[in-house]
């Protein structure tokens, strides 16, 4: 969703809690109104009144308060679960320094040593695995998936 102003950010945490107070009053068509002035745009007709006074409630908290941070945002804008997310970063998390990855590329067995701050290929460091599957082809990829950290998906079945 864009960040869009609201005008004016309450100056404390009581005006805030008035301000949310008044949204509970508020009916459904009054709530879409309220998104209309908020957003410039009507609000989706298939919410329900609960979900435009929580989405209302949610920019008024974060105009007052602070948004989300940007790794924040990444986060939740991920496509899979968290308990998806965090299997992933344990794929990488349970490396520990010294050991070794490998991965055959061009008819060549390529091999990376972790490090306690990043990973050593050819003589130089890099702070990722992407980095440094990066280096070695030239194309972007990711790292855990590129030496075989990660799960394939199943066919047929999205990630």
């Amino acid at each position: 969703m864009p960040r869009v102003g609201i005008g004016p950010a309450p100056p404390d945490r009581d005006t805030l809690d008035v301000e949310i107070a008044r949204l509970r009053d508020l009916d459904v068509n009054e709530l879409r109104r309220r998104w209309q002035t908020l957003f410039g745009w009507p609000a989706p007709p298939h919410l329900p009144r609960h979900l435009v006074f929580r989405t209302l409630a949610y920019r008024l908290q974060a105009e007052c308060l602070g948004d989300l941070d940007a790794a924040s945002r990444r986060l939740l804008d991920r496509p899979e679960t968290p308990e998806k997310a965090r299997h992933i970063r344990g794929a990488i998390s349970h490396l520990r320094p010294g050991t070794v990855v490998g991965r055959e590329w061009n008819g060549q067995m390529q091999r990376v040593a972790v490090l306690a701050d990043g990973f050593a290929w050819n003589d130089k460091t890099y702070r990722s695995l992407s980095q440094v599957a990066f280096a070695m082809t030239g194309t972007r990829w990711n790292g855990p998936r590129f030496f075989g950290l990660r799960d394939k998906p199943a066919k047929g079945k999205p990630r």
